[in-house]
C-alpha cells in the first residue's frame, strides 16, 4: 500500500445554521486503503462525510483531494475531482430499472483506472445483474444499497464516501456488503466509510477513527484500537 494521501481534513469545524457540530475534525484517507469512521449516533459521523463532499459548508479548516483545496467548491465539481459520496438515505431513482439508474450515473473514464461498466458492478453485486429491470422502488433495503454504491461507482470515482452502508440491513445482507468492499479495495479504490457496526468495519478497514460529540477521539490500525480497550469502551459500547 502506497502512503499517499488523497483526501485530506485539517482542523474542520462545521454544522447547521448556528449549531456546530464538528469541532476542529481531522482525518485522512490514503490511496487503496478504507477508513472506518466510528462512533455512536448523533457523534457526527454522517455530518463528517457531508462537509467532506461539500454539501455542508465547513466554518473553519481546509479539506483537500489529491493536494487541492475541495472546502470552497459545490458537490457536483468535488464528483467530478473523483470523490464519490453514497448517502446513508441511498435516495434511489424510484421509478426508474436498476440499469437506467446505473446510466444515469454513467461519467467519462479516468486516466489510469479501469472503468466501471454495469457488467462489472453485476460480478461485484450479482443480486443486482438479477433484476436488471427491477425498478428502484421495488427493492429491499439491501438491494437499494448495493444499488446506491454501484451507480456512485459508475461516475469512476478514485475515493468513495461510505455513509453507514450496514445501517439496518439483515446480516447476510452485510456479509455481502462487505465482500463486496473487500472487492472495491482490491481494485485500488480508496474509502472512507462511517460505520456504528465494529465487526463490519473490522472486516474491511485497515484503520479507524473514533468520533464522540463532533471531536475525533482517537485515530489508528484497528490493531491498535482492538488493543484498547479503554477507547472501545469509553465511545464504542452501548
Amino acid at each position: 500500500m502506497t502512503s499517499e494521501t488523497l483526501l485530506r481534513a485539517s482542523d474542520l469545524d462545521s454544522g447547521y445554521g448556528r449549531a456546530q457540530i464538528l469541532y476542529g475534525v481531522g482525518l485522512e484517507l490514503r490511496r487503496g486503503e478504507v477508513v472506518a469512521l466510528l462512533g455512536r449516533n448523533g457523534a457526527g459521523k454522517s455530518t463528517t462525510l457531508k462537509t467532506l463532499m461539500g454539501l455542508v459548508r465547513a466554518k473553519r479548516g481546509q479539506i483537500t483531494l489529491f493536494g487541492e483545496r475541495i472546502d470552497t467548491l459545490p458537490p457536483y465539481r468535488v464528483c467530478r475531482m473523483g470523490l464519490g459520496y453514497v448517502p446513508e438515505e441511498r435516495r434511489v431513482f424510484a421509478g426508474l430499472t436498476v440499469m437506467e439508474n446505473l446510466e444515469v450515473a454513467r461519467r467519462p473514464s479516468r486516466d489510469g483506472i479501469r472503468s466501471w461498466t454495469p457488467e462489472r458492478l453485476f460480478e461485484l453485486f450479482p443480486n443486482l445483474g438479477r433484476m436488471r429491470e427491477r425498478r428502484g422502488g421495488e427493492m429491499s433495503g439491501g438491494e437499494q444499497q448495493m444499488l446506491t454504491i454501484a451507480r456512485t461507482l459508475m461516475g469512476n470515482p478514485l475515493a468513495v464516501l461510505l455513509d453507514e452502508p450496514s445501517e439496518g440491513l439483515a446480516p447476510v445482507i452485510v456479509d455481502e456488503m462487505a465482500k463486496g468492499i473487500a472487492e472495491l479495495k482490491r481494485e485500488g479504490l480508496s474509502i472512507l466509510l462511517s460505520e456504528q457496526n465494529l465487526r463490519f468495519a473490522t472486516a474491511i478497514a485497515d484503520r479507524a477513527a473514533i468520533i464522540e460529540s463532533g471531536v475525533i477521539r482517537f485515530t489508528g490500525t484497528m490493531a491498535e484500537l482492538f488493543a484498547n480497550t479503554e477507547v472501545r469502551d469509553r465511545y464504542l459500547a452501548v
